[in-house]
């Protein structure tokens, strides 16, 4: 299933995200199965969740049931028992190959309000334009260093206006510039904020205030448009509506 991490829900870490559905798992009356042993747990999987601070569109998970169920009922009555802001969009019974293996690319959306438009196409010019872009993390095990340019197959620049219900609105209602990334699944995670990070030292361009970044869509590239398919198309039922197209058709529920 395909589910959104929208407003304040952002900010909510994932260990608190899989509670969250284990327990509107159990008030929606899913059957649910559980893994065996001494301390059984519902098998439910997460694949490719998007960090914290970070909103999507785009979050996929996967529930083992013990009888066959109707997606769009699921889809329902999970929603229903879920908090406002994480929000069912896609519910499908599951065929063969692994979900995982399908999340190969995803498109993210960064509003950099009060930034401005020139300086980032700039250095989106000089970072594209550059062999590698080496940044610096710091992980579980430390500072890792890596190279931020690989990954990324496209890094656009447009104008908008800031959101009216931004929550960090230090420059509400100004303009805003959006950066549109998409970038390839790597070891390691090759992250929105490591490609800010690449922009800065490239060309010194750094945003005024901090970025809202949300991803837009994850799945398969199509090599022959190079737009992003639908992960779950490989399983949906067109004969029960929902004809396969690409991942930016999806985004929005």
């Amino acid at each position: 299933m395909r589910y959104a991490k929208r407003g304040r829900l952002r900010f909510t870490s994932h260990r608190d995200i899989s509670r969250a559905v284990e327990r509107a798992v159990r008030r929606a009356g899913i059957p649910v199965a559980y893994s065996a042993g001494f301390s059984p747990h519902p098998k439910i999987s997460y694949a490719g969740a998007a960090p914290t601070g970070v909103a999507s569109e785009a979050e996929y998970l996967e529930i083992g049931v013990t009888t066959p169920c109707d997606p769009e009922q699921v889809r329902q009555d999970l929603d229903g028992s879920l908090p406002p802001g994480l929000d069912v969009l896609d519910v499908v019974a599951a065929g063969s190959g692994g979900l995982a293996d399908r999340l190969e690319v995803s498109d993210w959306e960064v509003r950099l309000p009060g930034a401005d438009r020139e300086l980032a196409e700039v250095a989106a010019e000089k970072f594209l334009a550059a062999g590698t872009v080496e940044v610096e993390r710091l992980t579980k095990k430390g500072p890792r260093r890596f190279d931020a340019r690989e990954a990324v197959l496209g890094l656009t620049v447009s104008e908008g206006t800031d959101r009216p219900d931004r929550t960090a609105a230090q420059v509400l209602g100004g303009p805003c510039v959006i950066l549109r990334m998409v970038v390839r699944h790597m070891t390691p995670a090759v992250r929105p904020d490591d490609v800010l990070t690449g922009l800065r030292l490239v060309a010194d361009f750094a945003p005024p205030v901090p970025p809202e970044v949300t991803r837009l869509a994850q799945g398969p590239l199509d090599a022959s448009t190079g737009a992003l398919a639908d992960p779950l198309d490989l399983d949906r039922d067109t004969t029960r509506g929902g004809e396969a197209g690409p991942a930016s058709e999806h985004v929005a529920g």
